[in-house]
């Protein structure tokens, strides 16, 4: 059994962006650890700056007021539909969309004074190859900031899920666990460095955030707002209900008075041009 995962896996190909589904499945983690990397970016007002993946602008509304009215923020992601939303929630200010895979910018070298990749460089088939990409196209001495995923464990609202359809779907293993690719901290160190990256600094950080339900954490999921999700939709119906059961069963753990509260660990990355 095979998925057609869109470009960047978080739209479906041929299907728009649910910006709800996709804030309730990643979003509201994302906006926990933006401020992070945009400060570790030192983006500044004035700035031009590149968000690689940029996805429907999770990074880009928080960089936006940094920028002010001289700076711009430039989009930048490999799904059409992703900044198709991301143009919507940002028109009439400072931001630019542009359609391109992260591993071939189409800037010129030392474009842009800061640079930031959220939750985005995991999912590069060659992860190597986009820092590269972000290095030059950064101008020296700037600085670039980007975050990704832990450990399955220590990302139980997606780990959970990614353990309990790959048991269905035991040929697809290697992209639904594509979320913690990175998740070595000295491996990333090394990955910026060999780019080109100097006074490299990766750190990991942990959130908290709730759900009022399991329904309310699950809810989402049921749209297909990501390469585990469409995964998990493919599945035949009775396979569905029992991954869900199994994903339940894995969360309870996180149940406090019918809620459902979780912390999720991330590395915020960054160097110097």
């Amino acid at each position: 059994m095979s998925v057609d995962f869109g470009p960047g896996f978080h739209a479906a190909t041929g299907h728009r962006v649910d910006r709800s589904a996709y804030d309730g499945y990643v979003g509201r983690w994302s906006r926990l650890f933006v401020p992070a990397v945009v400060a570790a970016a030192e983006i500044a007002d004035g700035h031009r700056v590149l968000d690689v993946a940029a996805g429907p602008g999770e990074a880009a509304a928080t960089a936006l007021p940094r920028v002010g009215a001289s700076g711009l923020v430039v989009g930048a992601d490999i799904s059409r539909e992703m900044l198709r939303a991301a143009t919507a929630r940002f028109e009439g200010r400072r931001f630019r969309a542009v359609v391109t895979d992260g591993q071939v910018l189409p800037f010129p070298d030392g474009t842009f004074d800061a640079l930031i990749c959220q939750l985005g460089l995991m999912f590069f088939p060659d992860p190597a190859r986009g820092l590269e990409e972000f290095h030059r196209v950064l101008r020296r001495g700037q600085r670039a900031a980007l975050c990704v995923i832990s450990t399955p464990e220590r990302a139980p609202m997606w780990g959970a899920l990614a353990d309990a359809v790959s048991v269905y779907l035991p040929d697809q293993r290697d992209v639904l666990y594509l979320s913690f690719a990175l998740s070595d901290a000295l491996r990333l160190e090394q990955l910026m460095t060999r780019a080109g990256f100097r006074d490299v600094s990766v750190r990991r950080e942990t959130r908290t955030d709730g759900f009022d339900s399991f329904e309310h954490y699950w809810s989402p999921i049921e749209e297909g707002p990501g390469s585990l999700p469409q995964a998990y939709l493919a599945l035949p119906e009775p396979t569905r209900h029992a991954v869900r059961d199994q994903v339940r069963r894995r969360l309870a753990e996180f149940e406090m008075e019918g809620r459902v509260v979780m912390s999720v660990e991330m590395l915020i990355a960054s160097g110097l041009a």
